[in-house]
């Protein structure tokens, strides 16, 4: 084998490196297709949004049904507007309900979708209206730390009257 072929068979090995650390990228980024389909919209208001961001998975049962699409804010009622497209293989009951859900511990934040039990399914453009809004983390410290902080002194107020 002549020197020239080696050095192309070497810089094929290369492109094709270099060609799966961006596909891992893409799909360490969430930046792959859930699946090229046919896809429906539907939105759902939510309080607080936390860390949701676009391209984020929707999921039921721990399968990625469709992505977030945008995120905007309602101007009159102030809460967080989520539009979703949702893969069509997939109707989802109008009692269904949303929830922000963390993946792990610090990790990043989908939507989770609860199915109802109602005989009718969600129209295309129609609003999930049962949600529940992200668990702020730093809320919760907060929450704990005031607790700790009334904790002791309301027990001694109340032991010395």
């Amino acid at each position: 084998m002549g020197k020239k072929s080696i050095e192309i068979l070497v810089g094929f090995f290369v492109l094709l490196g270099m060609a799966g650390l961006v596909f891992l990228a893409m799909k360490a980024a969430n930046l792959g297709n859930v699946g090229g389909g046919d896809t429906y919209t539907l939105t759902a208001q939510f309080d607080n949004i936390g860390g949701l961001k676009p391209r984020a998975p929707v999921r039921t049962a721990g399968v990625t049904v469709g992505r977030v699409t945008r995120i905007a804010l309602d101007g009159k009622t102030f809460k967080g507007v989520v539009t979703m497209e949702i893969e069509r293989g997939f109707q989802f009951p109008k009692d269904t309900a949303a929830k922000i859900l963390t993946a792990g511990l610090l990790g990043d934040q989908y939507i989770g979708f609860e199915p109802g039990g109602d005989d009718k399914n969600l129209a295309p453009g129609e609003n999930v209206a049962q949600t529940q809004s992200a668990v702020v983390l730093e809320n919760l410290i907060g929450q704990f730390l005031s607790s700790k902080a009334e904790g002791p002194s309301a027990a001694a107020s109340g032991a010395a009257q």
